[in-house]
């Protein structure tokens, strides 16, 4: 009897070994990350585990079944910063990072700020990984992840990045790549992020797929004073090729993109929510083709006054796009001064294997983020 329970145990494990792994397939300039791969899951426990899984030289599939939280593991700093957004405790105040304030904000009034170190700098995710979060349960609390130095074939999945010095601006990131390639990152939740939900550096990230994440913006601290985050997603590339498909962007307030520097990106299918500002800034570089996007009560859905880029975007169904991409483009709903009809944004994607588009929704409300695959 007992020899047969150790075998229903075994049995039992190896069935859950089996189970896990990254679900459905990536789409877009991704398309071919397979991340971690048929590599054994591992199952970390503490914070210190996490970062050695993530930063070795290993092919990993790491499951997280529970929070993570960084806070306090690396102790905080309390230094002078300053208030350029307002005094209002409604307000972002700023860490003076390599001298910002001085530099950039030498009016606004100083004000003393302490935060939490560990959330600086996100964990280091080589090449080859998989990170996975177990149903609802997997949460990174306090310190963002980033793919960055050559960094390749990475999924991420299903997990949460939470609470990074949220009242301060330079307090961190929640996802950073710079120098990566072939990285998928889907239905994530992001929420309550000092800086940016996402930010892609200048160095090329040469294949990038980012689908059905939350961007919760709501938060008790902005750059805008309002309860929406206004740093979300950066893509400042160098030919960089992202896809940004069915995400939900909720309270946002600005950058939501912001798109500049040998950027290519097809941003389709998503979803914004209660945005108080703009949502994109296209700047010199940024080539954007736009289709089958919902906008639903956003102030400004293009920033116009620095435009600089190349868009392909429309109210109506475009048969313009079938000579470029081979079909035609979706319409995208309430996309107010987003329209635009540049064949030189076309032409960037002559020859890609794009994401498909369908009708414009607003599904990725419920569909989007942790818990939801």
């Amino acid at each position: 009897m007992k020899y047969a329970a150790v075998l229903t145990a075994v049995a039992a494990l190896a069935t859950k070994a089996a189970a896990v792994g990254v679900q459905g397939t990536p789409e877009g300039f991704a398309s071919s990350a397979t991340g971690g791969g048929d590599a054994t899951p591992v199952y970390p426990t503490t914070t210190d585990e996490l970062v050695s899984y993530l930063g070795d030289d290993e092919a990993r599939v790491i499951v997280l079944t529970k929070t993570f939280d960084f806070t306090g593991t690396e102790g905080t700093t309390t230094a002078t910063g300053c208030a350029p957004w307002g005094t209002s405790s409604a307000c972002q105040v700023a860490i003076n990072q390599d001298d910002w304030c001085t530099n950039y904000e030498p009016d606004a009034p100083s004000t003393s700020v302490t935060y939490d170190n560990a959330g600086l700098l996100g964990i280091t995710v080589t090449s080859n990984k998989s990170l996975i979060g177990e149903g609802s349960t997997g949460i990174i609390k306090g310190r963002g992840i980033r793919m960055v130095s050559g960094a390749e074939n990475i999924i991420v999945q299903n997990i949460a990045i939470t609470d990074i010095n949220p009242k301060y601006v330079w307090g961190g990131d929640a996802i950073t790549l710079d120098e990566a390639d072939l990285v998928w990152i889907d239905h994530v939740t992001t929420a309550r992020i000092g800086r940016q939900h996402y930010v892609l550096g200048t160095e090329a990230d040469n294949r990038v797929s980012l689908t059905n994440n939350y961007i919760d913006g709501e938060s008790d601290y902005s750059a805008t004073c309002d309860g929406h985050h206004y740093w979300n997603v950066y893509l400042d590339g160098s030919s960089d090729k992202v896809t940004f498909k069915g995400n939900y962007l909720y309270k946002t307030s600005g950058r939501a993109p912001k798109v500049q520097d040998n950027t290519y990106l097809h941003i389709v299918n998503n979803y914004w929510d209660d945005n108080s500002g703009h949502a994109f800034e296209i700047g010199e570089g940024g080539y954007v083709l736009a289709e089958g996007n919902y906008f639903s009560d956003v102030d400004t859905v293009l920033e116009t006054d620095t435009f600089e880029g190349a868009l392909f975007s429309s109210s109506s169904s475009s048969s313009t796009c079938e000579s470029y991409i081979g079909r035609a483009c979706v319409a995208n709903v309430n996309e107010g001064d987003l329209s635009g009809t540049s064949t030189t944004a076309l032409e960037a994607f002559n020859g890609d294997t794009l994401a498909t588009a369908s009708t414009a929704s607003t599904d990725p409300a419920t569909s989007a983020g942790q818990g939801n695959l």
